[in-house]
């Protein structure tokens, strides 16, 4: 089993690079930020605490999402939900429910993980640790470019988000002492892609 762990703030491009990552090394993707979305969707939508229901969902990520069969790929990424996954991320009953699933399925075989502490705490036995980041404007820009949205409005809410990963008490975001830290600042998406895989190759 190969795992490659790709860490970083919001915007960085963690699932477009890690899913180009994975098919070019012919490895399986997992976005363990769906996961968290899915939980606070479904809480949402249930009108419950994120922590009351984490553990008794059954999540499928192999083709879109799936909560408890049903299809909330697009449902996942809307503006509220996002700031609910991220205050729900920050709690530990769900965090637990979370890892304990994201372990689950990558018992076996080889995956490329994105999120913001699979090389700290999911996977710290990674062979593949990589630090995605980029200035925070950067990063607004192409968070807002990809929504379709007011850059400036993404900014606020992506710095409540930082502040919000940074200090939470269980498992904040930082990078693993052995990753690599990659600024995606200035590099283009190819670029960016093609020294993660070279780095996984390197390794393997």
């Amino acid at each position: 089993m190969t795992v490659v762990a790709i860490d970083g703030p919001a915007g960085a491009g963690k699932s477009s690079v890690a899913r180009a990552v994975a098919d070019r090394l012919g490895f399986t993707y997992l976005d363990s930020g769906a996961m968290y979305r899915a939980v606070a969707l479904t809480a949402i939508e249930r009108g419950r605490e994120p922590a009351e229901i984490a553990g008794s969902l059954h999540l499928e990520l192999a083709d879109g999402v799936r909560v408890d069969g049903e299809d909330v790929t697009g449902a996942i990424r809307r503006p509220d939900v996002s700031e609910a996954a991220s205050r729900a991320a920050a709690e530990p009953l769900v965090r637990q429910a979370m890892v304990a699933e994201q372990r689950r399925l990558m018992a076996s075989g080889d995956w490329v993980v994105e999120g913001r502490d699979i090389g700290t705490v999911v996977v710290p036995e990674a062979e593949v640790k990589v630090f995605l980041t980029a200035d925070p404007e950067e990063r607004a820009r192409r968070r807002a470019a990809e929504l379709g949205v007011d850059p400036a409005g993404v900014l606020a809410e992506q710095t409540i988000r930082d502040a919000r990963d940074t200090a939470r008490e269980h498992s904040p975001l930082s990078p693993a002492d052995d990753a690599v830290i990659l600024d995606t600042t200035h590099l283009s998406f190819e670029e960016v892609v093609a020294r993660v895989v070279e780095l996984a190759r390197r390794t393997r």
